[in-house]
């Protein structure tokens, strides 16, 4: 095979940090970083929206000892980093570099020296832990506690009691899954030995209805249970323009970020009458009986101890590690809280997809005895506007 010299871009590592591997190719390949792309690299580790790619880039950048670096060339006039690069490159001793990157301007300056140029094709998009784990482990893989494994067409459940295989339907509230996967969040949702549970996928994928319908279920179906209300809680980050200071109570303010719960309810209702966790039938518009459903606004959690509930925390990608702690560290006796989310939706400024509590549930706690976890997929969504959307890849 031909030996290649590959100079590789900043936004290269940033597609993909273990880049540098791929294009070594074992020992085949020469890689080589010019300087400007390490000042780059040290300048983007500030924006927390690419923080946790930089960090990756670095970790591979210290790994390979075999990694050329290119000193700085200086000039009298000041360039851009486009500029900086093909000059460390034109003075350097490297026999055919080859520049790979995805700026399609730097590109073109690159063939005005002379300098051959490749795009980088091969892009990995990152993925959060709680999407790099689905829930399932592969062929060969030893499974870990509450894990699935495809086995013969079937999904096999791997937890506390041994292995099973998962052939049957479950229902909760009158909901009946509408994919295989929405049938084994219910497994979880509705296990008597698993207290924590995460669930991952796109908008459409049936969470929040899904945990509302168990929640329901565990709550009211049964006079024997440990549940007796259920708590709702969810960041109040908003998407947009800011619509400033709401009037009104805490329950006034919460109004707008869970109108959606109230939908969702009010379609449970219909499905099987959920009659007592609201306080007034006759009314047009149902209200929420405090005694069994209660909206829970993050700001008051300190300091509190919620036992004998069911807890659910929407959208817990806009948490920090922090607050995802300070939340599940008030579960006490007789809890069980369902966290939902999706780490590649993360609307609060000072968090991303690798550093958010979702995807830092999914981290430490993978594997322990009382935690389970699942990404929802399939065909079925919310829609067939939500269906294209997620299709095309908008």
């Amino acid at each position: 095979m031909l030996h290649k010299n590959y100079v590789l871009d900043t936004n290269v590592l940033l597609e993909n940090p273990k880049s540098i591997r791929a294009f070594r190719n074992g020992t085949e390949n020469t890689i080589i970083l010019p300087y400007t792309v390490l000042e780059e690299l040290d300048k983007l580790k500030r924006d927390q929206r690419l923080a946790h790619l930089v960090s990756q880039a670095v970790g591979e950048i210290e790994a390979d000892v075999n990694l050329d670096i290119l000193p700085p060339f200086r000039t009298g006039a000041a360039g851009s980093g486009d500029d900086s690069i093909l000059q460390e490159i034109r003075h350097s001793n490297i026999v055919d570099p080859i520049l790979v990157t995805n700026d399609r301007i730097l590109q073109i300056k690159a063939r005005m020296y002379g300098i051959h140029c490749e795009s980088y094709r091969d892009s990995l998009p990152f993925q959060s832990e709680s999407q790099a784990y689905t829930g399932f482990v592969g062929a060969g893989v030893e499974p870990i506690f509450n894990s699935f494994r495809w086995e013969e067409g079937f999904p096999v459940f791997y937890g506390h009691n041994g292995q099973k295989r998962v052939d049957y339907q479950h229902q909760a509230w009158g909901v009946r899954p509408r994919s295989v996967y929405q049938n084994l969040a219910l497994e979880l949702f509705l296990h008597p030995q698993i207290p924590l549970i995460s669930v991952q996928s796109e908008a459409g994928y049936g969470k929040t209805y899904l945990a509302l319908a168990s929640a329901l279920d565990l709550v009211l179906k049964t006079k024997d249970n440990p549940y007796r209300k259920i708590y709702l809680s969810k960041p109040l980050i908003e998407i947009g323009s800011k619509m400033g200071f709401l009037p009104g109570d805490v329950e006034e303010k919460m109004a707008p970020y869970i109108r959606y719960i109230h939908d969702l309810l009010a379609k449970l209702h219909e499905l099987r009458p959920a009659n007592r966790i609201f306080t007034e039938q006759n009314k047009e518009a149902l209200e929420l009986n405090p005694k069994r459903f209660e909206i829970l606004p993050l700001t008051y959690i300190r300091g509190m101890n919620l036992e004998g509930a069911v807890v659910i925390v929407d959208e817990m990608q806009n948490l920090s590690r922090t607050e995802a702690r300070s939340l599940l560290t008030r579960m006490g006796e007789g809890v069980k809280c369902f966290c939902l989310g999706d780490t590649r939706q993360v609307d609060n400024p000072y968090l991303n997809e690798s550093n958010n509590g979702l995807n830092w549930l999914v981290k430490k706690c993978k594997g322990m005895r009382g935690y389970a976890h699942i990404v929802l997929k399939g065909e079925h969504s919310r829609g067939p506007v939500t269906d294209m959307v997620l299709q095309s890849g908008l």
